[in-house]
C-alpha cells in the first residue's frame, strides 16, 4: 500500500475533497497542530487514524477480560441471572441500563438470556460497577463479597480500581467517536491497557502484547502511514 501511494500521489482534487469531507471543524485540529500546513495536516489525520485502530484491538481484549471476568464474580455470588436477583443490590443506573439492553435485544428478536444480556451491556456499564454506586454502595454489595476476587494480580482499593478504568473509558470513547488521539501520551496509554489486563488475568495481557501493532506504529515514521 505504501509503494503504490508514493507510485500514484493523491491528487490535489482529491485531498481537497477529502478535507471538505472531514468537516472544516473537525480538520481545523489537525491544521493547528500542523502550523497551517494542509498537507502535514492530512498525513496527521492519517498517522492519527492508523493508531486509533491499532488500539482497537488492545482496547477490545480489556473491555471483554472486564465484562466477562465481573459477570463470573457476580455469578459466583448471586446466580447467573445476577441482574434480576434483588440481592445484588444493584443502583437505578444499572438497573435502567439493563432494562433498556433487554428490550433492544427483543426489538432485535433476541433471546434477553443471560449471554446476549451480558454481551450487549456497554462498556460503561461494567465499569460503572467498580464505583461507588451512590445510595447502593456498591463496597458493600459488590465489591467486598463478589467483585474484588475479579482482580486478583491488582493489591489495590476499589477507588483506584474504577478510576483506571474509567480513564481507559474515556480514552476508548474518543478512538470510537473518531476524536484525535495524537495529542496524548499514547505509550503511556498502551502501558496502561497492559496494566489493566495484567490485574485480570497475566497471560491474557502477554497476548495481549504479543500480538499488539501499537508499539509498531507509535515507532513508525508518520509519513509512510496509510489509512488502510
Amino acid at each position: 500500500m505504501t509503494s503504490e501511494r508514493k507510485e500514484n500521489p493523491d491528487t490535489p482534487a482529491m485531498l481537497a475533497a477529502v478535507r471538505t469531507s472531514l468537516s472544516p471543524e473537525r480538520f481545523a485540529t489537525y491544521l493547528r497542530a500542523s502550523a497551517g500546513d494542509p498537507d502535514l495536516a492530512l498525513r496527521l489525520h492519517t498517522r492519527n487514524t492508523a493508531l486509533s485502530a491499532g488500539f482497537y484491538g488492545p482496547l477490545q481484549s480489556v473491555e471483554l477480560t472486564l465484562r466477562n471476568t465481573l459477570h463470573r464474580a457476580l455469578a459466583r455470588r448471586y446466580g447467573a441471572a445476577w441482574f434480576d436477583n434483588p440481592a445484588t443490590g444493584l443502583n437505578a443506573y444499572a438497573i435502567t441500563e439493563i432494562a433498556q439492553t433487554r428490550a433492544k435485544l427483543k426489538r432485535g428478536r433476541y433471546v434477553p438470556d443471560a449471554p446476549h444480556t451480558v454481551a450487549a451491556l456497554s462498556f460503561g456499564f461494567w465499569v460503572a460497577l467498580l464505583g461507588p454506586g451512590g445510595s447502593a454502595n456498591y463496597a458493600m454489595t459488590l465489591w467486598r463479597p463478589a467483585l474484588s476476587a475479579a482482580f486478583p494480580h491488582a493489591r489495590l482499593p476499589r477507588k483506584t480500581i474504577h478510576r483506571e478504568f474509567d480513564h481507559l473509558r474515556t480514552f476508548r470513547n474518543r478512538i470510537a467517536h473518531h476524536e484525535p488521539i495524537f495529542t496524548r501520551h499514547l505509550a503511556a496509554d498502551y502501558a496502561k491497557i497492559l496494566t489493566l489486563a495484567g490485574w485480570m488475568c497475566p497471560l491474557t495481557r502477554d497476548w495481549i502484547a504479543r500480538h499488539s501493532r501499537i508499539p509498531t506504529l507509535l515507532a513508525a515514521d508518520p509519513a509512510q502511514e496509510s489509512l488502510f
